[in-house]
């Protein structure tokens, strides 16, 4: 590999998918996935049953990269303040003072997202798309890498509320873990308890080596027929297919970015139209909905010949 960070970088990636895999036990495309999208600077979306270790995969990424780590259990109650911040008065120099919340880190796990009312799911979105916080009409900048983890339970579940389009659009991913296959979960059930290996995991990098390889996923080459591609991919899904908008030019540059990101982990210097193909699923099937039947992403793969 030649470009794009070579080999030291693919070598460091790989061990911090060996390490993941070890603890999140079957599900090493999943994995790839969750960092390919923080090396392409994404918020990840995880969709699924409680127990399946959505918040152990989220946990472990900040120990392995040595991010500064909170967590946020959203409930019906949560206000917006909970998140974000409050301004408390102080009488001795009688002004307000700006106390931060848990989202100033750098790694965010929002913990079922959708049992928080609408107005708190929405005091995120300007934190996830700038980087910021407003309050009090001042404006805070986050921790950089800043990166939003968030879990949900499948909407039919009581006492969640879906998320609205603009916020899933704030997600460059979402992921489903599902049940282990048979043998890895029997690996889980002798393996002990997950929350304890979780804390025995060393970092391998840092904010600052995480910052170097978010660098190089910029340096990886998209050639011009490729742009093609991904171009026919957006326009069949306004034109030709089942959904109504389709997919948006942030989903397109959602979907190049995450196909560099998967290519630099694969340790590659170029991307190929495998590797759109391997992010499709993960970066579009929020964004265009579930229609009865329709499979989006290998409608969008039938419907658009590979260069």
């Amino acid at each position: 590999m030649h470009g794009a960070g070579g080999p030291a970088i693919h070598a460091r990636l790989r061990a911090v998918v060996d390490a993941l895999d070890a603890v999140i036990v079957g599900k090493r495309p999943v994995i790839e996935l969750a960092l390919t999208c923080l090396l392409a600077r994404g918020h990840l979306l995880i969709e699924d049953v409680p127990g399946v270790g959505k918040t152990t995969l989220a946990h472990a990424l900040a120990r392995l990269l040595g991010l500064d780590y909170q967590r946020i259990q959203f409930t019906s109650d949560l206000l917006p303040a909970d998140i974000l911040g409050v301004s408390l008065y102080d009488r001795e120099d009688g002004s307000f003072h700006f106390h931060k919340g848990p989202v100033f880190a750098q790694l965010l796990l929002a913990d079922e997202i959708n049992r928080a009312t609408p107005k708190t799911q929405s005091a995120l979105l300007e934190a996830m798309e700038e980087h910021q916080v407003t309050a009090d009409g001042r404006t805070w900048p986050l921790p950089e890498p800043f990166f939003v983890i968030a879990t949900q339970n499948p909407q039919h579940q009581i006492g969640t509320y879906p998320l609205p389009e603009s916020q899933l659009d704030r997600f460059l991913m979402r992921l489903h873990l599902g049940y282990p296959d048979r043998e890895s979960e029997r690996r889980l059930l002798a393996g002990g308890d997950r929350r304890a290996q979780v804390e025995r995991l060393q970092p391998l990098a840092d904010a600052q080596a995480l910052g170097a390889w978010q660098a190089a996923v910029n340096q990886v080459h998209v050639a011009p027929a490729l742009i093609d591609y991904v171009q026919a991919l957006l326009q069949f899904s306004r034109e030709a297919g089942p959904w109504d908008p389709g997919l948006s030019p942030r989903a397109g540059l959602g979907l190049l970015a995450a196909a560099r990101a998967w290519a630099l982990l694969h340790g590659e210097s170029k991307v190929i139209p495998d590797h759109v193909q391997a992010v499709l699923a993960a970066v579009v099937e929020h964004r265009l909905g579930a229609i009865e039947g329709v499979d989006s992403a290998r409608t969008l793969l039938e419907g658009v010949p590979v260069p």
